[in-house]
């Protein structure tokens, strides 16, 4: 297992979103995964630093830690860190394309309700694919 630098992969807030800094956590080391950004064995800062970075009670980030290890996306070695888990395969064929296209849907919704257009939104995920984010400049 390697240790992840500080500097590939950082915690952020944005305390304007709404979103509960747990859940922020969580959608953010999910995001990592599905990006790229972090692979199986990588570790995770500490939640002491995690905590002290962003300015936050420690207990939010055990939380986003502990919801993540239930959901088998983390695995936490006493003593020697907690890093990114082994994720399960992705269902295959028909079942994988129809997940697919529900999460799509489900996507394309919400940001509509939002008042962002398909392009809008086709421009966000191909910065985060690209691991930049326009947050929002260009719209």
């Amino acid at each position: 297992m390697k240790q992840l630098p500080s500097q590939e992969f950082a915690f952020h807030l944005d305390a304007r979103s709404g979103v509960p800094v747990y859940r922020q956590l969580i959608d953010q080391v999910l995001a990592a995964i599905a990006t790229g950004a972090v692979r199986t064995g990588d570790q995770l800062p500490t939640v002491r630093q995690v905590a002290v970075d962003l300015a936050i009670n420690p207990n939010t980030v055990m939380r986003a830690y502990r919801e993540m290890e239930i959901r088998g996306i983390l695995d936490t070695q006493q003593g020697a860190g907690t890093f990114i888990a082994e994720q399960p395969s992705p269902a295959g064929g028909e079942e994988r394309s129809r997940q697919l296209t529900q999460l799509a849907s489900e996507v394309v919704a919400r940001a509509g309700s939002l008042g962002f257009s398909l392009a809008d939104l086709l421009r966000e995920l191909h910065a985060l694919e690209q691991g930049t984010e326009t947050n929002g400049r260009n719209l």
